[in-house]
């Protein structure tokens, strides 16, 4: 139906899980079936350990993944994945919930520990890759046939799911899970983390190997247990095996494990082979009880083919690739297609899906679900009402707010999008609105035109390099509670037309045309009133302007075609270059300008220690503008979380002509906490930040304002401030909360400067 923040198959879950408040939580225990024996054997010194001899030869040959040797390549790929509710039991399965449901149950296997194992899920894939190396590098993976159990929205359900999961390679020195790095047992400083055991020498698949059994020195980093198979002859990782540990910190899973299996072509190269990892999720409790969910990604690599003959045409995405013909293959296809034949209980998830959605209960259950999930509310697969999230809001002009909203959306991938909302303040008893409406010519190149309009009240001044879209929501109706009394709010009146255009995969051109009004929405608490160019004193500024928006994210993934797409969870960076140029007389606009501004944003995986958030953003207004369409160095009044503004900054306490600010967040996932005994039992990790700013204001630009005087740039020094959080805040596998401190490194003598605060909200993070 929508896009959704959360996977629709957790739906599932959430129903098997029933009346989990009233359980308690359970001593944490790791499952049965992966329990490693301990290693035994320990040594003084590393050098005494025959282990540390043969990893040696590994690190020393450290192979790269053999498709980059060649100058052309291609391969297949067939996925499986398969997700089963776990732990149920006779008492969990006769509640009332399942009333006219429980069929179901007839497709539960038994598991080792007496309780149901219920598949209710299953999805195929088969991708055809190539790939070349010279004279460019150039990648093409096609997904050329798909098959799916359950959900009429079947197509974002999958996509959603495969987002679980990441690509592998154990020789790196971190391996990503969840965008979460877990150090590599093959990585050249293993023996830090590591205590290895050299147990045997056995033959796996015709080669003669050497047994090395692992565990990490501590169990609560985030580190594996298992075994690897490294060749006696070229020293090449044949095998591995990669278990969580009991203590493993990682909201909503209780256990991953991997098994990995590779070809080794010769000693200097290796090729994936089968890939296979299972992920023990649940959204609440880590208990041996617990009801989860199992989900298990399955992947076989074959048809290695080389040196083949490839044109610039073949890497080029085809209108023909992104129909849904891929989803219409009879099962003579999948028969072939197939590396291992689909097992009873495997076949039977198919039929048990396509009977439960035509149960009317289940259906009225999935819409409740699909509801909460997205906020939109489905009429009749053709308007979604909503956002629901957003239907509240309080600031000081309108008092208590109201606003309602709706959009078209027949399905995740329709071509167009109608949208709009009105909202109505009950203190300035004034109606609000806005209305946008776009259309996708091409799902090769996206080409896509929009227009919108808004009337609103917004909180200018919290962006920097603002998005251009009328649909988004305004700041001022989100802050419910806040430090200090804001009035500085403005009402403005906006349309705006936009052409986009994406030239190559994830970078897109846009062009916008926008023509404004803004005034203030209280004339008594903020001024905006200016002297035109001919010093004629006003109140209100009239603004046309035209900007081109260069937007790249290399490596994002998104899983739909349609106007509107969701994007996976990666470590893809952000860069955004923006022209703006302000027209002059054009519609009675006032000023002529020009505005060059840059961002970059990107996630970074640093090693086990966590990971790291990077924002930085520059721009210089080349002409005199009044303050309205001034440079605002974001603050933030209000007491929640709003990511790249400053904390201890009141809105409008910096504006300037030219600026550059950064923004630097660590995240170390408990590595400190996990060394004082009291504070790890509670699971809390620890949360640095330091951010700055810099920039100049001129005599110019303060002059157009009549109370200019009071607006300077932070040009006498850099100005920072810094603090820590705690995040992981929670119970059991539920753990959202997070709280920042914040303190004011300098400008401390600004008139109602904040020297320390504290903010607070909610974070979806594994």
């Amino acid at each position: 139906m929508n896009n959704i923040f959360l996977p629709k198959f957790f739906l599932i879950l959430l129903l098997l899980t029933g009346s989990w408040i009233a359980a308690q939580t359970e001593r944490e225990k790791e499952l049965e079936e992966v329990v490693v024996t301990k290693v035994t054997r320990r040594y003084k010194n590393k050098k005494e350990n025959p282990a540390y001899a043969i990893m040696q030869e590994v690190w020393k040959r450290k192979r790269n993944n053999g498709l980059h040797k060649y100058k052309t390549y291609s391969f297949r790929e067939y996925e499986k994945i398969q997700f089963d509710a776990a732990n149920l039991d006779s008492a969990f399965m006769n509640r009332k919930v399942f009333k006219k449901l429980d069929f179901i149950f007839d497709y539960a296997d038994s598991a080792a520990n007496g309780a149901l194992a219920l598949p209710i899920f299953l999805n195929e894939a088969v991708y055809e890759n190539i790939g070349r190396n010279e004279p460019s590098v150039r990648k093409k993976r096609t997904l050329t046939a798909q098959k799916t159990s359950g959900f009429e929205d079947n197509q974002i359900v999958t996509l959603t799911a495969k987002n679980l999961y990441k690509e592998i390679d154990i020789y790196d020195n971190t391996i990503n899970y969840f965008d979460i790095g877990f150090q590599s047992p093959v990585s050249r400083d293993g023996f830090s983390t590591y205590h290895y055991e050299l147990t045997d020498t056995l033959q796996v698949n015709g080669q003669e190997v050497y047994q090395i059994r692992y565990q990490p020195k501590r169990a609560d980093v985030l580190a594996f247990q298992g075994q690897l198979y490294i060749s006696t002859d070229h020293y090449a990782v044949v095998q591995a095996t990669l278990r969580s540990t009991r203590k493993m910190s990682v909201n909503f899973v209780n256990g991953i494990f991997t098994e990995l299996e590779y070809d080794n072509p010769d000693e200097e190269t290796f090729l994936p082979k089968k890939y296979r990892t299972t992920l023990d999720l649940s959204p609440f409790s880590k208990g041996k009880n617990a009801k989860s969910l199992t989900a298990t990604r399955s992947v076989d690599y074959t048809d290695y083919t080389f040196e083949i003959p490839l044109s610039e045409d073949d890497f080029k995405v085809k209108e023909s690739e992104l129909t849904t013909a891929v989803l219409k293959k009879d099962d003579s296809y999948w028969q072939a297609a197939r590396t291992d034949s689909l097992n009873q209980t495997e076949q039977g998830i198919y039929e048990m899906l396509e009977k439960l959605e035509e149960t009317p209960r289940f259906q009225r259950i999935v819409k409740a679900y699909e509801t909460f999930a997205s906020g939109y509310y489905n009429v009749g697969n053709a308007i979604d009402i909503g956002n629901i999230y957003s239907v509240y809001g309080f600031n000081e002009v309108e008092g208590h707010r109201i606003r309602l909203g709706g959009r078209t959306y027949f399905s995740q991938n329709d071509d167009w999008r109608l949208q709009g909302y009105g909202a109505y303040g009950f203190r300035d008893r004034q109606f609000k609105y806005g209305v946008e409406g776009k259309y996708m010519f091409n799902k090769v190149n996206r080409f896509t035109l929009g227009a919108g309009t808004r009337r609103d009240i917004m909180q200018l001044g919290v962006q920097l390099t603002t998005d251009d879209g009328i649909m988004s929501r305004s700041f001022a109706s989100s802050s419910v509670f806040g430090r200090g009394e804001n009035a500085s709010l403005s009402s403005v009146n906006q349309t705006n037309v936009f052409a986009a255009v994406d030239p190559f995969k994830n970078f897109t051109i846009r062009a916008d045309g926008t023509l404004q009004s803004i005034k203030s929405a209280n004339e008594e608490g903020f001024n905006l009133y200016y002297h035109d160019t001919e010093g004629n004193l006003r109140k209100t500024v009239n603004d046309s302007h035209l900007t081109l928006s260069l937007i790249a994210r290399p490596g994002a993934k998104y899983s739909q075609t349609g106007v509107d797409r969701y994007e996976h969870s990666t470590l893809a960076p952000t860069l955004v270059l923006k022209y703006t140029r302000g027209l002059k007389n054009l519609f009675n606009a006032d000023y002529g300008y020009n505005k060059l501004q840059f961002m970059f944003y990107k996630p970074m995986l640093i090693g086990s220690w966590g990971k790291s958030f990077l924002n930085v953003e520059a721009g210089k207004n080349f002409d005199p503008v009044p303050l309205a369409l001034q440079n605002v160095i974001p603050g933030n009044q209000s007491y929640s979380l709003a990511p790249n503004t400053f904390s201890q900054l009141n809105y409008y306490e910096f504006v300037a002509d030219s600026y550059a600010t950064g923004h630097l967040e660590h995240h170390f996932n408990g590595k400190i906490f996990s060394f004082i005994p009291l504070i790890k039992k509670l699971k809390l990790r620890e949360v640095a930040f330091i951010r700055a700013a810099y920039g100049t204001l001129s005599e110019e630009s303060k002059m157009i304002n009549t109370e200019g005087f009071k607006y300077a740039a932070p040009d006498r020094n850099i100005y920072y401030e810094y603090g820590f959080g705690i995040e992981n805040i929670g119970f059991g596998n539920l753990r959202i909360f997070r709280v920042d401190f914040n303190w004011r490194g300098n400008y401390l003598q600004n008139p109602d400067a904040s020297r320390f605060g504290v903010k607070a909200g909610f974070q979806f993070f594994y």
